[in-house]
């Protein structure tokens, strides 16, 4: 079974989502079903088509997160240290073409969310850092051509 390393807030936040889906969503969508129903004809009953397709969502993506959730292999990035980038670690970085600095954290494809600066270890950004250390520069290739990045600092809280 493949582990996905994943820091502890991105498991309490895989959980919770769990938890809502299945303690409010899915009576949620019972209800609404049955209420559909009591209209009469299915065939042409759009409220009920809409939460057949609700309940379906809701049941893959149970079944996707309690699977993700059981594979899941906690790291505490405080507990790491040294000046290589690795899981966890917050990096600095320099955009060389347009001087924009950027700090993001790299973290498990399961809990990665760009707006909030969590980047997946498997992207192609995070693929470039692993391993590299302050002052290295690191060549990413990008829609409008390769971006060229320096590493300004390299984190572990």
């Amino acid at each position: 079974m493949q582990k996905f390393p994943m820091t502890l807030p991105g498991l309490q936040r895989l959980e919770e989502e769990l938890r809502t889906l299945k303690s409010i969503e899915r009576p949620a969508v019972i209800v609404a079903i049955a209420e559909a129903r009591s209209h009469g004809d299915l065939s042409e009953n759009a409220e009920y088509h809409a939460a057949r397709e609700r309940q379906s969502f809701i049941e893959g993506r149970v079944q996707e997160l309690e699977e993700v959730i059981s594979a899941v292999e906690v790291i505490d990035p405080s507990t790491l240290s040294g000046d290589q980038v690795k899981f966890g670690a917050f990096v600095q970085l320099l955009d060389e073409e347009t001087e924009k600095e950027t700090t993001y954290q790299l973290v498990g494809q399961h809990e990665a969310e760009i707006k909030q600066a969590r980047l997946s270890i498997t992207s192609p950004l995070s693929k470039a850092l692993i391993g590299k250390k302050v002052g290295d520069t690191i060549s990413v290739p990008a829609p409008g051509g390769d971006r060229t990045y320096e590493i300004l600092s390299v984190k572990f809280v």
